[in-house]
Parts: C-alpha cells; sequence; structure tokens
C-alpha cells in the first residue's frame, strides 16, 4: 500500500491506515507487498468483492458502515468456505470531494472491524479518482489442507440448511427507496431500524466454518438473493431441489413488512444482500450441525432439500405453504 515518496498518498496511508495494519506480515505498509505465513498443513482461501456507490451503497450512507460492509461482505465469502481469516488487502478510489473527516471515518470502521473478525489490513492501493467512491476488498483465509467447503459438491437426498434470517438485507434497501410502500406503512421505528441496518451491516458467520467443514457437502453465501443462489449451487453440483416457502426464517420485521404487503415475500427471497451461508448436507448430519450452530449463537433452518436431477428434472422447484409451485418474476440480483 505504499505510496510514491512524500507525496498526498503516503501521508493518507501513514495517518489512516498503517495504524490498522499491525500484523507483522503487514511490514507497517512501508513496501509493496506484504509477506504473509500460512499455517502448517493449511491452504489459502482467496476472495475479492468490489463495492461501488450508487450500486452497492448509498453515497449518503456513513463511511464508517460503507466500510464494514466492503469487509463483511468478504468475510461472508470465506465463511461459506470454512475458512478462518488471515488478513485483508484493500484497494480505495478515493472521489476528488472526499474531505478528510469522511476518509478517517472511513479507515475507523474498517479498523474496528479488522480487529473485531481478526483480520488485519495487509496492504493494498489509494487513488484518486473523479468517479464515485469505489472499494475492492480482498479477503485471505485458510482452511486445513483439503477441507474448504466448495459450492459445487451437494449431493441429491441431502438437507438445505440457511443461517440467520432471509430478507432483511433486500427490504431495508426496499424501505430505503421506497419508504412510503404499504408494507412498510405500519413497521415500528424499532423494526426500520432493523431492516435499514442489515442492509448496511452484512453479519459474516465465521463462528459456522468449524461446523461447515465438519458436517456440509456443499455451501456458499447468500449475496444476490436466496432463490438464485442456491439455483447456482444445484447447477453446479449437478442436482435438482425444492425449496419450501413456509420453512424460511423471516425476522419479525420482515414477517410484518410481508403480511401488509405479500409482493414482498418475492423481493425477501430474491433480492440479495442477505450474506447468510447456504449450506447442504446428509440428514444424518442435521443435528450435530444445529447443536454447533447452538454454540456459535447463530440460527440455521432447513428449508428444503436435494434431489436427483435424473428423476425430478433439472433446477429448483418453489413450494408454497399448499406445496404447490411458485413462479417469480425474478430469482437474484444480477449486475447485467
Amino acid at each position: 500500500m505504499a505510496g510514491e515518496g512524500g507525496s498526498g498518498e503516503d501521508d493518507v496511508i501513514a495517518r489512516l491506515f498503517a495504524p490498522i495494519a499491525t500484523h507483522p506480515g503487514a511490514l507497517g505498509l512501508t513496501d509493496d507487498a506484504a509477506c504473509l505465513p500460512v499455517p502448517p498443513g493449511h491452504e489459502l482461501v482467496l476472495t475479492k468483492d468490489a463495492l461501488v456507490a450508487g450500486v452497492h451503497f448509498f453515497p449518503d450512507d456513513p463511511l464508517d458502515s460503507v466500510a464494514r460492509k466492503a469487509m463483511r461482505v468478504n468475510l461472508s465469502d470465506l465463511a461459506a468456505k470454512g475458512a478462518a481469516p488471515l488478513g485483508v488487502l484493500l484497494a480505495i478510489a478515493i472521489p476528488d470531494g472526499m474531505d478528510a473527516a469522511a476518509l478517517a471515518a472511513f479507515a475507523q470502521g474498517l479498523g474496528e472491524d479488522c480487529r473485531t473478525y481478526g483480520a488485519p489490513l495487509l496492504g493494498g492501493d489509494t487513488v484518486r479518482t473523479p468517479g464515485p467512491l469505489t472499494i475492492s476488498i480482498t479477503a485471505l483465509g485458510s482452511v486445513p489442507a483439503g477441507r474448504m467447503v466448495r459450492r459445487a459438491s451437494a449431493g441429491a437426498g441431502q438437507a438445505i440448511v440457511v443461517s440467520g434470517t432471509i430478507g432483511d438485507g433486500a427490504l431495508g434497501l426496499a424501505l430505503r427507496l421506497e419508504p412510503g410502500r404499504v408494507g412498510f406503512a405500519a413497521l415500528s421505528e424499532q423494526a426500520r431500524r432493523h431492516l435499514a441496518d442489515r442492509y448496511l451491516h452484512p453479519r459474516p458467520r465465521l463462528a459456522l466454518a468449524g461446523a461447515l467443514r465438519a458436517h456440509a457437502s456443499a455451501a456458499m453465501d447468500v449475496s444476490d438473493g436466496l432463490v438464485g443462489d442456491l439455483a447456482k449451487m444445484l447447477r453446479a453440483s449437478g442436482v435438482a431441489g425444492e425449496l419450501d416457502l413456509a420453512r424460511l426464517p423471516f425476522s419479525a420485521a420482515a414477517r410484518a413488512a410481508i403480511a401488509a404487503e405479500p409482493a414482498l415475500l418475492e423481493t425477501a427471497i430474491t433480492g440479495g444482500d442477505d450474506y447468510e451461508v447456504l449450506a447442504v448436507m446428509p440428514p444424518e448430519r442435521l443435528d450435530a450441525f444445529h447443536t454447533l450452530a447452538t454454540v456459535a449463537g447463530i440460527g440455521v433452518a432447513v428449508i428444503g432439500r436435494t434431489l436427483d436431477a435424473g428423476d425430478a428434472g433439472e433446477g429448483l422447484t418453489v413450494r408454497d405453504a399448499q406445496g404447490l409451485p411458485v413462479t417469480l418474476s425474478r430469482t437474484s440480483f444480477s449486475h447485467f
């Protein structure tokens, strides 16, 4: 992350980011690269997500919250792979109009999450841009050799499980965009805050990493919408599946919004921004997995099952409370 001699970039790095980079391998952000040992008997897991103002967050969102979201969407990927964080690399394109206080708030939020999740800043790059604020984080993690939980390894006849609650992030975004919608009109202030917070501050389920390694056949995080992401997992694994809408875990705020405006159900299950873990595992593994999740303080719910593609046809069938197939206008968020 080191800048070129005597530049304003050097000052930004020294004042705001070097104090975060406490890991010895970061070399105080005075070099062009970090040097990171891999724990013996482990392999690296690497992931990268970019966030752009006006696309992934609102331009007027607090910058400490933006930093946290950028961190957590990447850590969520590590969690779903059964990996423990080793550190992160940050690239940030800073708009010409961003003042020093806003940049300091970003660095503060980033540093607090680095400490909270044990993912130290190791390096990166800072540049100026005439365009919107753009943040790209590469997260590095480790798993015991050969133990990463892949997306494409689900088997037929297994349980589909999800952590936490579904739809809060997507509904939080919808609330920001259309606060006067029928579904939000009667929500309490507490419910509104809950949905808004889940959109701004994902909750990476790193505490589930060990349980996933021990019991899951396949896993991924839910970033683009539960239905679409589950369909991706099934397709990659060459199996079919059924999703039971009646078994989906919703928060009290999401349930209230959907009850007032049933059309919001589709938003909740296809809109994205959940950052929960979606996993598939043999039925006999469920009790042990549930026990470990409970110890970690994370709720998990069985929401469907996988099927042999040859017997059930291809893809995912979504069923309502009566067991009837549901047709959705879309299945997930997509940039393209």
